[in-house]
């Protein structure tokens, strides 16, 4: 009985770690439509918030570049990708997701700011190339089951991206330049912390756990003590 209570607290604690990990993506979606609103309404132009590659009136770009819009298809189409790709980050990667997403914004935006061709650079699809690119990296690098799951499925949904990393590929007013950018600061993130140690849901931990108390058959024997001394 007091097993079972302690599965279900640990279970409801999970649910409201879930529903958190929501709450930064939907505040930046929030963000993203409120500007595109306004555009609509008040017939605003925010194309200025972009990236001009290297020219002084592009450098806020690098911070704001990835809040504006072409449209609201342009909106329409980086919606889910980046409440899916940012919830993944912020769950499987509580305490790092911030510092991460942090990283790959600025990274992104230089990039984008070094290479691009000359015209305003704007949209969230540089953070998604980034999120998509980090998850796959760090899952494949840390080689922890429940993370390498995350890569695989990351790369069914969207493996199809790294078509419009390429100017062959790419449409004329596609910023080909800001998804390479982005892809490389997702590889790039996925690279430095990639010693971190894996974070992944209680639940998790607890099957684990389990599964290691039913078997213990399998854990390691060390019968030498200087053997012991020597693997610490």
């Amino acid at each position: 009985m007091h097993r079972n209570q302690h599965n279900y607290d640990k279970m409801k604690l999970e649910i409201q770690k879930i529903l958190l990990a929501f709450a930064l993506p939907l505040l930046l979606l929030f963000i993203l439509y409120t500007l595109r609103t306004m555009e609509s309404v008040m017939n605003w132009d925010f194309i200025t918030w972009g990236i001009y590659p290297r020219e002084t009136k592009g450098i806020m770009g690098i911070f704001t570049s990835p809040l504006i819009h072409a449209d609201w298809g342009h909106l329409f189409a980086n919606t889910f990708p980046l409440l899916f790709l940012l919830w993944c980050l912020l769950y499987f990667y509580r305490d790092l997701g911030i510092g991460i997403l942090f990283f790959i914004w600025i990274v992104s935006g230089i990039l984008t700011f070094i290479i691009g061709k000359p015209g305003w650079h704007i949209g969230a699809s540089s953070i998604i190339y980034s999120l998509a690119f980090f998850l796959f990296f760090s899952g494949i690098l840390r080689k922890h089951v429940p993370l390498v799951a995350l890569s695989l499925l990351v790369t069914f949904l969207y493996g199809s991206l790294v078509w419009n990393m390429f100017p062959q590929f790419a449409s004329s007013t596609t910023s080909w330049e800001g998804h390479l950018g982005g892809a490389a600061a997702g590889i790039a993130a996925g690279i430095l912390i990639r010693n971190k140690r894996p974070q992944q849901p209680e639940l998790f931990i607890d099957e684990e756990e389990e599964d290691n108390s039913s078997h213990p058959e399998n854990e390691e024997v060390i019968t030498n003590p200087d053997q012991e001394k020597k693997n610490d």
